[in-house]
């Protein structure tokens, strides 16, 4: 495991009031050779809204939107648009993210890859496909499985899976997950960015929370099949807050991933660090395997 060395990538920027503040927890595709990076950000008034960047190598940053590309626009999300996931199925990239009303739960929208090529931000309808539930952590699998298809998402403390027929309408089908009494993730754990299909199993990075309320990433594999059904999770996170702009922000003692992109054998993985600023690290996929053993 390699943090960049030029960490943070991403930093508020004081003359943008709606980012003046903090930037973290983004969402990472690859996409028309580029790494792209939909964060969020929040300024002067505390609304979480989202921001763009992007970069040809996933660390250096040379693309930036001065404004924001997602926002609220309801009273279901009339305290931000938070921690954005997306998943490429078909053409469009369906993103689901974390509505903060009067309480936290899911939302799903989308958007084309012609559209983020064109940096056009027409986003599709909005969703809320459990009303009235808290419910954060929302991630879609990148294919259908068994005809239906499949969300992790986050009833706390647990991971669950949903099922759904159409992408619209969502059905709550039990707990995948739970978290580990006396270990670094006993606290409460929550899905990071969508799982990468791998030829034994579904890669699920995920955060953990311990009794002190340190967030570190970790690591396990569903089955390819049954993704309800877990094969392996690492005893050990694999990373964890050690650098000073990990540990000291808004909230001190975070890493918290929304995304990850397989580059050949290594993982980067994009996260939010101390919920003030943006890093990435690079995992071999071997190393990452090898913790299965």
């Amino acid at each position: 495991m390699a943090r960049f060395e030029g960490n943070p990538i991403l930093k508020p920027i004081k003359d943008h009031p709606w980012e003046s503040k903090y930037v973290f927890n983004t969402a990472m595709i690859s996409l028309g050779g580029r790494i792209h990076y939909f964060y969020r950000a929040m300024g002067e008034d505390n609304v979480s809204r989202l921001g763009y960047a992007s970069s040809e190598d996933g660390c250096h940053i040379d693309v930036r939107h001065p404004y924001p590309v997602f926002e609220p626009s309801c009273p279901l999300e009339k305290y931000g648009c938070e921690d954005p996931r997306m998943t490429l199925i078909g053409d469009r990239y369906i993103m689901t993210y974390t509505a903060y009303g009067d309480i936290f739960q899911v939302g799903i929208t989308s958007i084309s890859s012609e559209d983020i090529l064109e940096m056009n931000w027409a986003w599709g309808e909005r969703r809320f496909p459990f009303p009235n539930t808290w419910n954060k952590n929302a991630v879609i699998f990148p294919r259908m499985i068994d005809g239906r298809y499949v969300m992790l998402h986050r009833h706390e403390p647990d991971i669950c899976i949903a099922h759904s027929d159409n992408l619209c309408n969502w059905n709550h089908s039990g707990v995948v997950m739970r978290p580990r009494p006396g270990r670094w993730d006993c606290s409460k754990i929550g899905s990071a960015g969508p799982p990468i299909e791998l030829e034994d199993g579904w890669l699920l990075v995920y955060h953990g929370v311990d009794e002190d309320r340190t967030y570190r990433l970790g690591v396990t594999i569903l089955d390819k099949n049954d993704p309800g059904r877990v094969l392996g999770r690492a005893d050990k996170p694999i990373l964890e807050p050690w650098e000073e702009y990990e540990r000291v922000g808004q909230v001190p003692n975070v890493v918290f991933s929304c995304g990850s992109v397989l580059l050949g054998g290594n993982l980067l993985i994009s996260y939010g660090a101390a919920d003030t600023v943006i890093g990435v690290a690079s995992f071999g996929l071997g190393e990452i395997l090898d913790l299965f053993v």
